[in-house]
């Protein structure tokens, strides 16, 4: 079985969209024991955009840009930091075991579109939040102290929050668990679907 509940169908104009195209899918969907939603649907042009699966997808001039859609980066950072306020207390490697695969599954999702400001907003609201979580373990130490104690350098970025765990690595050096940024996944654009096969078209 096959199913899909959010779809996107193109047009020529509105009119042909409300008068012809709508009633045919209206049509399809009946006979199949399912209904259109009235509230769901909606008929716009692509200059003014419109929001589907998390993403907003909108032309300006002739191109057409697919970005996180204004919500989508709320709510992931709204579970970030429900994330930190369940770990007020909890060690630092524990937080970053627990906010890896959030951030993983999130930046992985829209890496695929128009997302490189999108990523960079994101970490940086997440490093805020990691500096409230951090200030308010330790409310009399020194912002040095804090920066030193939870953030260190590797590589090119000399602000990353990073645990220092047991034992050593294969090259014999501190093994370290570091937090996956945003912005260290790389944007991949899709390939652009080539079949023309349609088992709804008899042709």
């Amino acid at each position: 079985m096959r199913y899909a509940d959010d779809f996107i169908v193109t047009g020529a104009s509105r009119e042909l969209l409300e008068n012809e195209v709508r009633p045919v899918i209206e049509s399809f969907l009946r006979e199949r024991g399912l209904v259109l939603s009235a509230e769901k649907t909606k008929i716009t042009h692509v200059r003014e955009g419109f929001d589907l699966l998390g993403q907003n997808l909108r032309k300006f001039g002739g191109k057409l840009l697919i970005r996180p859609a204004k919500k989508n980066p709320e709510a992931f950072l709204l579970k970030v930091r429900s994330i930190l306020k369940t770990n007020k207390s909890a060690a630092q490697a524990n937080v970053i075991w627990q906010l890896n695969p959030v951030i993983r599954g999130w930046v992985n999702y829209h890496r695929y579109v128009t997302a490189s400001k999108a990523f960079e907003r994101v970490d940086w609201a997440i490093w805020e939040s990691l500096w409230f979580w951090a200030k308010r373990r330790h409310r009399k130490r020194s912002l040095r102290w804090l920066a030193q104690r939870y953030w260190h350098a590797f590589g090119s970025r000399n602000w990353t929050f990073a645990a220092r765990l047991d034992g050593e690595n294969s090259a014999g050096q501190p093994d370290w668990l570091q937090l996956h940024y945003a912005t260290d996944t790389k944007i991949r654009r899709h390939l652009k679907i080539k079949a023309k096969a349609n088992p709804f078209d008899p042709e």
